[in-house]
């Protein structure tokens, strides 16, 4: 599935952008404010509605106008072909369609690649707290397996109704009892999650630990996954109600898949608290590269991957590996300042984008 075309303005210091990707590596070289990390912005806007940089979609706006939209062309591997919209107005709010129809992001989802991004900011998956990393792998799951895409939404949805009743009855205003069957409807929910998210990670753990070695990281890299809960539905059903008295005094469910962690570590060490800023940097690097080689023997589809400034820390050996690991299949935006930074292959299909214009296209020799 390849995105065959981007066009973005207004959206941020874009005021039109028109892009035919190709597939494989393309760099997007130019100066600092030249709308390289916007470009990405607009292109990840446009296939999920919403940005990786902010949660205030209204940041997207220029100032002056009304308006930010970007669009994208997506090719899936049956040949069909969809356009994918976001905008978002000051006074109406967002919008996400597909091929002109508001949609659903679940349902957007079948229609696009599945998106990962590399950004400095993004470096919170590796060093940031258990939700981001939860998140992440879940959405990674979703993709893997169709049939376990809801997954993650079933057991939030039956997490917050017994959050919800056990506020009710520590208020006194529902008895203990009614906690039963929510019990029961939140095990049923947290088991097929918690087999899945264990699962995701025994897949990941060797191309992590291939891509990491190949990106240069010293020592062993390992994923493991550390769930809160463990067992059958009956099992969690009974660890909850030997928990009830635990959630009353706290208002909330204290046990459970909500507070799972994927632990990403160097030589046993955890990543997070004792790697370096070039450790963790790599080690992101290595879990996006692991993720499409994964997706890729097992869905025959690899994400679509966003890398932004991500040679500026690299050594040229350690770059050059990074553009032989991504190979040809799928496709890969980078952004860099300078294109003596970018090792040969990321030079085929480049677009130098002048500060403030549309960018404009040449190829590398």
């Amino acid at each position: 599935m390849l995105v065959t075309r981007l066009t973005a303005g207004p959206f941020r210091s874009l005021e039109q952008l028109e892009l035919e990707l190709p597939a494989g590596i393309t760099s997007l070289v130019g100066p600092n404010g030249a709308g390289k990390t916007n470009t990405l912005e607009a292109l990840y806007f446009a296939l999920t509605g919403r940005s990786f940089r902010t949660a205030d979609r209204r940041e997207l706006i220029p100032h002056g106008t009304d308006l930010a939209r970007a669009e994208a062309d997506v090719e899936t591997t049956e040949g069909a072909h969809h356009r994918l919209l976001g905008a978002v107005t000051r006074s109406e709010g967002r919008r996400h369609l597909l091929d002109g129809s508001p949609v659903d992001p679940a349902v957007a989802a079948r229609h696009r690649p599945r998106v990962a991004v590399f950004s400095p900011d993004l470096l919170n998956l590796v060093k940031g707290p258990p939700a981001e990393r939860r998140a992440h792998l879940d959405g990674l799951t979703a993709a893997r397996w169709a049939s376990r895409a809801d997954l993650r939404k079933r057991f939030g949805q039956a997490l917050a109704q017994r959050n919800a009743l056990v506020a009710r009855v520590a208020a006194g205003r529902n008895p203990p009892g009614d906690l039963d069957p929510w019990d029961a409807t939140v095990a049923a929910a947290m088991a097929p999650l918690i087999a899945a998210r264990a699962e995701i990670a025994e897949e990941l753990a060797a191309p992590f630990a291939s891509a990491a070695a190949d990106l240069g990281l010293p020592g062993s890299a390992e994923i493991s996954y550390a769930p809160r809960a463990e067992g059958g539905v009956e099992e969690i059903r009974e660890g909850l109600a030997e928990r009830r008295e635990t959630d009353l005094r706290l208002g909330r469910t204290s046990w459970g898949a909500h507070l799972d962690e994927f632990k990403l570590a160097l030589d046993g060490k955890a990543l997070r608290r004792y790697g370096s800023q070039g450790q963790q940097r790599i080690a992101l690097l290595a879990l996006l590269s692991a993720e499409r080689e994964l997706l890729l023997k097992a869905t025959g589809t690899v994400p679509l991957l966003l890398l932004d400034d991500v040679m500026s820390e690299l050594d040229p050996s350690r770059r050059g590996r990074l553009a032989e690991h991504l190979g040809t299949d799928g496709q890969t935006l980078i952004t860099a300042a300078d294109r003596d930074a970018l090792p040969p292959p990321a030079r085929e299909s480049l677009f130098t984008l002048p500060l403030g214009l549309a960018p404009s296209s040449e190829e590398a020799a």
